[in-house]
């Protein structure tokens, strides 16, 4: 399932995984081995760069680096899902960013700006929290509210507030300390700010229209790229744990203290869970390689398969939790500790249950 890293990769995941989460930010080796495998250009076309990888092909590396740590996967995910961006960015702008081998992305995707067109662009305000990998970003993507010049906000002929994508680079943000959670520690998921910051217009854009490249791939629709990495982020830390579930209760000291029935019980219940997750991840890639295949062939995809996807990456992530939580409890104290791989990858699991894409299954 997980064979798209190399054993030198999964070494050296493993072995700065727990000093990134005692740094609050990915280790520089880790670091330097995301650049190598340009792991946060992924949706980065070849023109500019990138290896121009197609979304199916991105779903299966990000659940394999979700395999190997959870911080890890998480900020290349949330980093190269901004680089997808690279589809509707002014080409002069995009070629300037991208010439920069260590360029990364990193955003949120609440609209807490505001944006007043001025005379050479537009001056923007704003507080944006969850930009995960900001320690190490080169650009900042971040959504505004346009005003007009007596800073009333702008409708379009439909009554909406007219919201717009900004490009923003890392000497013109202000980085805010603020990342204390629990788990995906290492993901550095801190906030930035901006005070009266003038940028020129080539600085924003809109996603899924006007797309300026010739490349596949940038018309799929931006809500399901967003639930389907996030849910194969959720997917690959719940296989981990599994692993890791197993091993631990076939370790406690106390083993020999259960009965044959109880230990064959646990072994039931790390099979039905196991089982679960392979049902729920066959639907999943079903239904999104179903997506994919019709985008590609007709070049739409039908509203009632899209909510399916939508449906099938919400139905991944919450079984990943919760056949965590059915497992925890037969891991032993060892995995309440919180220097401890599986503890990570516990509080991995739970940290990225909690974002607002996944809560519903509705």
């Amino acid at each position: 399932m997980f064979n798209l890293l190399s054993t030198e990769e999964k070494d050296c995941i493993h072995q700065y995984a727990a000093l990134s989460e005692e740094q609050g930010k990915l280790h520089p080796a880790i670091l330097e081995l995301a650049y190598t495998k340009q792991w946060f250009k992924l949706f980065v076309p070849a023109s500019y760069g990138g290896p121009q990888l197609l979304l199916p092909e991105i779903l299966r590396m990000e659940e394999a680096l979700a395999a190997e740590d959870g911080s890890l996967a998480w900020t290349v995910t949330l980093c190269s899902g901004a680089g997808w961006f690279a589809g509707f960015l002014d080409p002069g702008l995009a070629a300037e960013i991208f010439s920069d081998p260590q360029v990364c992305f990193a955003g949120s995707g609440a609209v807490a700006g505001t944006a007043v067109e001025s005379e050479t662009g537009y001056t923007i305000n704003g507080y944006w929290k969850y930009a995960s990998g900001a320690l190490h970003a080169t650009v900042f993507t971040a959504n505004c509210q346009l005003l007009d010049h007596n800073h009333n906000p702008l409708k379009d002929d439909a009554g909406n507030q007219v919201i717009r994508s900004f490009i923003l680079k890392k000497e013109e943000v202000e980085l805010v300390p603020g990342w204390s959670y629990f788990g995906l520690v290492a993901t550095g998921s801190h906030a930035f700010e901006v005070k009266d910051l003038q940028v020129p217009a080539n600085r924003t854009f809109q996603i899924n229209e006007n797309i300026k490249l010739n490349s596949p791939g940038f018309d799929y629709p931006f809500l399901q790229m967003a639930e389907t990495t996030l849910a194969v982020n959720s997917a690959g830390m719940s296989a981990h744990f599994l692993t890791l579930a197993a091993d631990s209760f076939r370790s406690r000291s106390g083993l020999k203290r259960y009965t044959q029935d109880q230990v064959k019980f646990f072994e039931t219940e790390l099979s039905s869970c196991s089982e679960a997750l392979k049902e729920a991840r066959t639907n999943f890639y079903t239904t999104f390689d179903a997506s994919w295949l019709q985008l590609t062939e007709e070049n739409k995809i039908d509203k009632e398969l899209l909510d399916a996807v939508s449906l099938s990456s919400r139905k991944l992530a919450h079984i990943a939790r919760q056949i965590t939580d059915t497992l925890y409890p037969y891991c032993g104290l060892e995995a309440a500790r919180k220097e401890t791989e599986i503890n990570r990858v516990w509080r991995d699991i739970h940290t990225a249950s909690q974002h607002s894409l996944l809560t519903f299954l509705q």
